[in-house]
């Protein structure tokens, strides 16, 4: 039994191969080619634009993929939600689609762009924002650099961003969100009702999202004597409590958890003057929670 998976080509490529390789499952490919191999034999990839992953994942095409929730509205096509996962091509965030205008634009709200040209590759998306606002608009498809249009091609645009740079750069002001996004699996619904595909899918997803929770989280493991164990436990902002067991001396406890990368710093220390011994703080893999 063999699982399609689409992997997205494209600005979340790069992020999703880190992902998957952090989740133990690397994968091998060359530049020009659109597949890829795995270490696990039942599961064959293959490069998709993510804007078209909902639709081979819909016609049964692939078996599952890695999208964006903005694209699966956008296609309005019938796939199953199987998880989030909460990252992005440079952060670990979600993205949002912006209503921008030039800087130096008089529109200032979203209905004074009534009866104006909108560009944006999220027509459908866009269409439906300005219907509920009862805003009549001429929303046209952009087929790349949307940034550069405004004002001479359109008077505003509908577009993606992550940190809001390149906005900044193309000299554009946001005035509204029109969408919050961030990166999904999604699966066929045919694929989904065998056992043995969803089970597989499932195992996918729960090892991404243990790759995932794992980020910039490390392990933690002292001893400390029983005495001095209220001390510790005061220190330590576990992930939900820590793991404590007996040693061969039964005056002494080994106290295991997991914290956050960047206060371990600060951790560590204060564990010393609580009388924590053998410190050791270890990376992590997956955080399975």
């Amino acid at each position: 039994m063999k699982i399609r998976l689409g992997i997205p080509k494209g600005s979340l490529q790069e992020a999703t191969l880190q992902l998957f390789a952090r989740a133990g499952l690397p994968m091998f490919t060359s530049s020009r080619s659109y597949f890829a191999t795995t270490r696990d034999p039942e599961i064959e990839c293959m490069f998709i634009r993510a804007q078209e992953m909902a639709r081979y994942v819909e016609h049964g095409v692939l078996d599952t993929g890695l999208t964006g929730i903005d694209w699966v509205i956008e296609s309005g096509l019938d796939v199953v939600a199987v998880s989030d996962l909460i990252y992005a091509k440079q952060s670990r965030g979600k993205v949002r689609w912006v209503l921008a205008v030039p800087e130096d634009s008089p529109f200032q709200r979203t209905e004074d762009l009534a009866g104006r040209i909108i560009a944006t590759e999220l027509v459908n998306v866009s269409r439906k924002y300005f219907e509920n606002r009862n805003v009549l608009v001429q929303v046209e498809f952009s087929w790349g650099a949307t940034e550069v249009k405004p004002p001479m091609l359109a008077d505003a645009i509908v577009e993606v961003t992550e940190t809001g740079s390149s906005l900044k750069a193309n000299r554009l002001r946001i005035i509204d969100t029109v969408l919050e996004s961030n990166t999904q699996i999604i699966a066929n619904n045919a694929a989904w009702a065998d056992c043995s595909k969803r089970r597989k899918i499932e195992n996918l997803a729960l090892m991404l999202r243990g790759a995932m929770d794992a980020q910039d989280r490390v392990g933690l493991m002292l001893n400390v004597r029983k005495q001095d164990l209220a001390a510790v436990l005061a220190v330590l902002p576990a992930l939900k409590k820590p793991t404590i067991s007996t040693l061969s001396d039964e005056d002494w406890l080994a106290v295991n958890t997991v914290i956050e990368e960047s206060t371990a710093w600060q951790v560590i220390p204060r564990l010393k003057e609580a009388n924590g011994q053998g410190i050791v703080e270890y990376p992590l893999n997956k955080v399975v929670l």
